[in-house]
């Protein structure tokens, strides 16, 4: 029995939105350390202490990479924050995919209506070309993917009737 063995690592797309929060946090925290130290303003300290650990988070959401990992009929995605703290978000395997094609594919127009949980571990944009993927996992779950084409071939090889590529 041959197994395969596929990394892909995407880079997700930050919002500006949490930049500018981000580098707002920043200012803050050294205005009102700052205050405090010359003041001697313990609120002021303690709010600079807030502000710069919501800073380090927002830091760490800012920088955020997927990593999909194929191996033996399984794919298992981690979520990599500011490459260095790693999270296994999810283990699927391909027995119980029902579906997997590009986001704009008509294969996925019967699945459309139906009322599922979306989990979007892609770089989080559209492009042009779209090349996201749709997973469909056990009917109450659509995961949204940027998978390699050659991590696509290697799921077709083994479930060939539930992967298009169209």
């Amino acid at each position: 029995m041959s197994e395969a063995y596929v990394e892909c690592l995407i880079e997700a797309k930050s919002s500006m939105l949490l930049k500018i929060l981000q580098v707002g946090l920043i200012v803050l925290t050294v205005i009102l350390g700052f205050l405090g130290i010359t003041f001697m303003l313990w609120l002021a300290l303690i709010i600079a202490v807030g502000t710069g650990i919501a800073a380090y988070f927002a830091y760490m959401n800012a920088d955020i990479e997927y990593e999909y990992l194929y191996l033996d009929k399984e794919i298992t995605i981690d979520k990599v924050m500011a490459k260095s703290n790693r999270k296994r978000v999810g283990v699927y395997t391909l027995e119980r995919m029902e579906v997997l094609a590009p986001i704009k594919s008509y294969h996925l127009d019967n699945y459309k209506n139906r009322n599922v949980k979306v989990l979007d571990y892609s770089i989080g944009v559209e492009e042009q070309p779209d090349l996201r993927y749709a997973l469909y996992y056990e009917g109450g779950l659509k995961l949204i993917l940027s998978p390699s084409e050659e991590m696509v071939k290697v799921i077709k090889n083994v479930a060939p009737r539930k992967v298009f590529t169209d």
